[in-house]
């Protein structure tokens, strides 16, 4: 025996196409007003006078950019960095832009910039770290970081190694390569190392370091590895050494049975 249909299926399915029509007209109604109001919240935060940097006419006397961490680094040239938002909007202010040109300024590794309502900005500057000295053409000295790139001149006192083995035309990745090798020589040479008066890094399969001592420089080639052994091997050695050869003033410490004296 079949079982009657039921009458009221085709209304309650033109009910729910009705809700579900209605819901979507909603939804649209909902997100056409949130875009209408982010729309004219955009253009309020991109107008109004209160959010310029500097103010609406860009004037020095309202200086709103605010640089810290910059010792080295020019403050002009970092400021010349947002000079075309100087008078502008700091909602349209493009962060990373601004942050990658100014890593392309002298002395600068790294910087942070921050938006702080209604119309500041603050920069942060982190500044490269000289490792060493090394020579230019002309017999003249500049700063060099970990990084292998060569820094300009500073007023302060830096008390580095003058590295030898590299120079200002060789590729950039050479430079930082033979850099963090003298770092790693120096790391392990521990507290010997404030010693160390220059490291040459001419030859990577044999590393050279200077040192003054008793009234003369001592040259000791350390090979490429056990630096630190054998640097301290020197060290128990010197006085027998100063006592047999008073002038010898370059030794191979690359055996680790003997210590040779090098013509």
């Amino acid at each position: 025996m079949r079982s009657p249909a039921r009458k009221d299926s085709a209304p309650r399915a033109e009910v729910t196409a009705w809700r579900m029509v209605w819901m979507a007209a909603t939804i649209t109604l909902v997100l056409g007003g949130c875009l209408l109001v982010w729309s004219r919240l955009e253009q309020f935060l991109m107008r109004d006078p209160r959010f310029a940097l500097n103010g609406a006419d860009g004037s020095a006397d309202m200086q709103t950019l605010e640089v810290s961490g910059a010792a080295h680094a020019s403050r002009r040239q970092i400021e010349l960095v947002f000079a075309e938002d100087s008078g502008r909007s700091v909602y349209l202010m493009p962060l990373n832009d601004r942050r990658a040109t100014l890593r392309t300024v002298e002395w600068v590794k790294d910087a942070s910039i921050s938006r702080v309502w209604p119309n500041r900005v603050l920069v942060k500057i982190h500044e490269r770290t000289p490792v060493a000295f090394v020579e230019l053409p002309r017999s003249k000295f500049a700063l060099i970081d970990e990084d292998g790139v060569i820094l300009p001149p500073a007023a302060d006192r830096f008390e580095v190694p003058v590295l030898t083995g590299v120079r200002s035309s060789d590729v950039p990745a050479d430079r930082r390569d033979r850099v963090h090798r003298m770092i790693r020589l120096m790391r392990e040479l521990g507290d010997a190392s404030s010693k160390i008066s220059g490291v040459d890094v001419s030859d990577p399969d044999n590393l050279k370091v200077t040192q003054p001592l008793d009234g003369r420089v001592v040259t000791l080639l350390l090979g490429d590895q056990n630096w630190g052994a054998r640097y301290q091997n020197f060290v128990r050695s010197y006085p027998q050494i100063k006592q047999r050869l008073p002038d010898a003033t370059k030794l191979d410490m690359r055996l680790e049975d003997r210590i040779t004296v090098v013509e």
